[in-house]
């Protein structure tokens, strides 16, 4: 009996102690779901001890009811009240006596349907387990009455399928085992039971009804807050596309781009620790592309050197447009790879000391006109203090905003890219 008492204690302090962590890891609000229900069954029974001799029931025997009210703390856990009547007869072939058996149980309620995820392949059987312990009392008609009536403890566990038949009536099944504890007397009310712990059994089997109420559109019966995965699946999926499209390396400097405080560094140029092209002397020039090219054109000592041809041929790809400058979408600074065609002006400039050079800047047609006037004007400016940063005089260097470059395709992105540049004329 200490074993059943001690069972039946950590039965219940597990639903209580599961329903606590549920709620700590669930946020529900009240109105989500109903939480009350009422219980209607009745059906038939077996006492199966103890019985005096020559005295015994039917198998199974008619002649029991329940009712149950029974309130959810969240869609998995909850406590149900009980009530139960078995009315106790002779079997034909036995000798006569009736009994009536009332019973009273608090017990723990677990949906087993929402714990193992039923809702994923149906939404019209569900199944509860429940268990607890109470208080019981019996009282004889029989003809050998030695007291007329005995008081006992019950334990109680059972099983209920389901069967939603709307959102406010189940049909249930139930299959409940009576323990009865310090049992006096035997069923028929004849003999002093010498049955030790669990002194009575009965076991019932019932059809009922739920009722649920509440005005909530479902009951915890029949909801479950772990039932579609599809919003947590696609937020992974899109964190792991983010990580994926973040360890990107557009411009292949070896720092991914989300990191990448300048995305489109030219191939080849040394980049600090941010992506950023390293620029000691801070003229906006990269360090390696500055040197590789005034090694090439502008290095002291070898700018006599330089044929007339070259310059003549320099000159030449300056004026016809070949070489510009380019501009991201709305904005004045000059992209990374374009810093390349400053240089040439710059090398240009510095071996041909008589030139000067008109700055001619463009914009796109997306946007208004007058905008676009001063942000080709802006990117014009912008290239003149690059130039005179890198040491080309003032003096003999003009700019001037062109508006928009009309010339393409309005509706090509990459055509558009094409126009958004400062150009260079030689004077």
């Amino acid at each position: 009996m200490k074993k059943i008492l001690l069972s039946l204690l950590l039965l219940t302090a597990g639903t209580v102690s599961a329903q606590e962590a549920y709620d700590g890891a669930q946020t529900e609000t009240s109105n989500t779901f109903n939480r009350w229900s009422l219980e209607i069954s009745g059906g038939v029974h077996k006492p199966a001890r103890p019985m005096a001799s020559g005295y015994y029931t039917n198998t199974p025997d008619l002649g029991q009811v329940g009712l149950g009210v029974r309130y959810m703390m969240n869609d998995r856990f909850g406590l149900r009240l009980g009530l139960g009547y078995n009315n106790i007869e002779g079997a034909d072939e036995s000798n006569e006596f009736e009994s009536s058996y009332y019973r009273s149980s608090l017990e723990g309620v677990a949906n087993v349907g929402n714990l193992l995820n039923f809702k994923s392949w149906t939404n019209t059987f569900g199944l509860l387990v429940h268990a607890g312990g109470g208080y019981s009392f019996m009282k004889y008609k029989s003809p050998v009455d030695i007291d007329g009536k005995d008081q006992m403890l019950n334990i109680i566990g059972g099983v209920t399928p389901m069967v939603k038949l709307s959102n406010r009536v189940a049909l249930f099944g139930d299959v409940s085992a009576i323990g009865n504890i310090r049992q006096s007397l035997t069923m028929d009310g004849t003999a002093i039971s010498d049955v030790r712990g669990v002194d009575g059994f009965i076991v019932n089997a019932s059809i009922g009804l739920n009722i649920y109420l509440g005005g909530a559109d479902n009951h915890a019966d029949w909801h479950s807050e772990k039932t579609d995965f599809t919003e947590e699946f696609l937020a992974i999926e899109n964190r792991v596309n983010k990580i994926e499209n973040d360890l990107i390396d557009s411009d292949q400097d070896g720092v991914p781009d989300y990191l990448d405080r300048e995305p489109n560094t030219m191939s080849g140029v040394t980049v600090d620790s941010r992506g950023v092209a390293v620029d000691n002397n801070n003229n906006g020039i990269p360090d390696e592309i500055e040197y590789s090219l005034d090694k090439r054109y502008a290095l002291k000592g070898e700018a006599a050197s330089s044929s007339n041809a070259t310059s003549k041929n320099v000159a030449e790809l300056l004026n016809k447009g070949y070489i510009n400058v380019y501009f991201q979408f709305n904005s004045d600074k000059p992209e990374t790879y374009s810093l390349e065609a400053i240089n040439y002006l710059k090398t240009y400039m510095k071996d041909t000391p008589s030139a000067k050079a008109e700055l001619i800047g463009y914009a796109d047609e997306v946007g208004n006109p007058e905008y676009n006037l001063k942000l080709s004007e802006k990117r014009a400016k912008r290239v003149y203090d690059i130039l005179v940063a890198s040491g080309v005089n003032e003096n003999r260097l003009s700019y001037t905003g062109g508006g928009e470059d009309t010339s393409v395709d309005k509706a090509s992105s990459p055509a558009r890219q094409l126009v958004r540049r400062v150009t260079f004329k030689l004077k």
